[in-house]
């Protein structure tokens, strides 16, 4: 037995870590753009990158070094530092070699606008500004938003029977270009378990299936996609169950606040599939749900027009059939297998649904018991209106 315990203190509440968020004058009007996580202790790291072919500059960065430990990362926003070429990756060397001296094999991660080259002495002299010893995870989350209209952050003290703990924490940021192939997003999750490499690497693959590859905003897959997870075994303390459970709470929660935040979005919508003929067709039904742009201009107007979702789930290439699904706007049943109920007062009380911030459309293929969970936001006038004018 264990408990999950929720505590404010983002990315520094395992033990050892501090992180912080500064400006360096890459954003305009003083606003915090540089952010920094360091560790007392050389950290084991696991990671997950973008599927995209157009990989930015600190992910090969990232990958050149092999298998490392660090106890330092560097953020910065405004800038992606992708499609630099060598020149970009040249520019993280020289970047990093201003490092402060207990720093252990830094890494860099960017985000921001693809195709300039990194303002170089404006991020060396804002390094000059970072403390190590502080701790404000606050405004690291804030330094490292893009679009992002909050900052997106999360911890948890994790109690186990025999009374030892250890803990767990996490900033991301993610507004816009978010695909359910790895979330256009930055996360950085810190623990003080003593976890291996190994173990690590195979259970944030496994949750980020069901966390930040089941979110869509706009279908759109980023250069910079990372997920990097840090462990500086300080609490001497491990158990796989409660470990992966607390970290699926991190990741769930982060992903559903990038949703959440999508850029211009009100709706956050949960795509339930179940009753297909595999766990991996119920993933395809909920993704396309996710991603179609008759369904999230639907869920915009509040318009509870099941026949977009229907015809998206047959469009998926799914195995499926009029005769055997059934859509659900929460619990509202508004198609059962080949039954119309979507009479005027059906619509009135699927329009209340849709009408809410927060809500599931859920299909069950009658198949056999395959399932997945999705989730999505609605697309409106000011995702247009930020991404016509994003460079400025």
């Amino acid at each position: 037995m264990y408990n999950i315990i929720y505590v404010d203190s983002g990315v520094c509440a395992s033990e050892g870590f501090f992180s912080d968020g500064i400006s360096a004058g890459l954003k305009p009007n003083g606003v915090n753009d540089m952010a920094f996580i360091y560790s007392d202790m050389a950290c084991e790291i696991a990671s997950i990158f973008t599927t995209n072919k157009m990989t930015a500059a600190p992910i090969r960065h990232f990958r050149a070094k092999g298998d490392f430990k660090t106890n330092f990362v560097l953020i910065n926003s405004k800038n992606a530092n992708a499609m630099t070429g060598k020149n970009g990756i040249e520019d993280i060397d020289e970047i990093l070699t201003k490092c402060d001296e207990k720093v252990i094999n830094p890494v860099m991660s960017s985000t921001g606008v693809i195709g300039v080259r990194l303002p170089k002495q404006k991020i060396i002299d804002g390094m000059k500004l970072f403390d190590l010893t502080q701790k404000n995870p606050h405004a690291a989350a804030k330094a490292i938003m893009t679009t992002d209209t909050f900052s997106k952050e999360i911890a948890f003290k994790v109690k186990l029977e025999d009374g030892t703990s250890f803990n767990i924490g996490a900033m991301a940021k993610g507004a816009g270009m978010i695909n359910p192939a790895m979330a256009t997003m930055l996360c950085f999750i810190t623990t003080d378990a003593d976890v291996s490499k190994a173990e690590m690497q195979e259970i944030l693959e496994e949750i980020t299936k069901l966390t930040f590859n089941a979110a869509s905003v706009d279908g759109d897959t980023s250069t910079n996609d990372t997920v990097m997870l840090l462990s500086n075994a300080k609490s001497g303390v491990f158990n796989r169950d409660a470990f992966k459970e607390a970290l699926f709470k991190v990741m769930h929660f982060l992903a559903l606040e990038m949703v959440r935040d999508g850029e211009g979005a009100t709706k956050l919508v949960t795509y339930n599939i179940t009753g297909a003929k595999n766990d991996s067709e119920a993933e395809r039904v909920a993704k396309s749900l996710s991603d179609s742009l008759l369904v999230k201009t639907a869920l915009f107007g509040e318009d509870p027009n099941w026949g977009r979702v229907a015809s998206t789930v047959g469009a998926s290439g799914a195995q499926c059939s009029e005769d055997t699904l059934k859509i659900s706007f929460d619990n509202l049943c508004v198609y059962d297998c080949g039954k119309l109920y979507f009479d005027e007062e059906m619509e009135r009380k699927a329009a209340i649904v849709m009408g809410h911030k927060k809500f599931t459309i859920s299909c069950d293929l009658g198949i056999s018991d395959g399932s997945f969970k999705a989730y999505g936001c609605d697309l409106g006038h000011e995702y247009v209106k930020i991404n016509a004018d994003y460079r400025t």
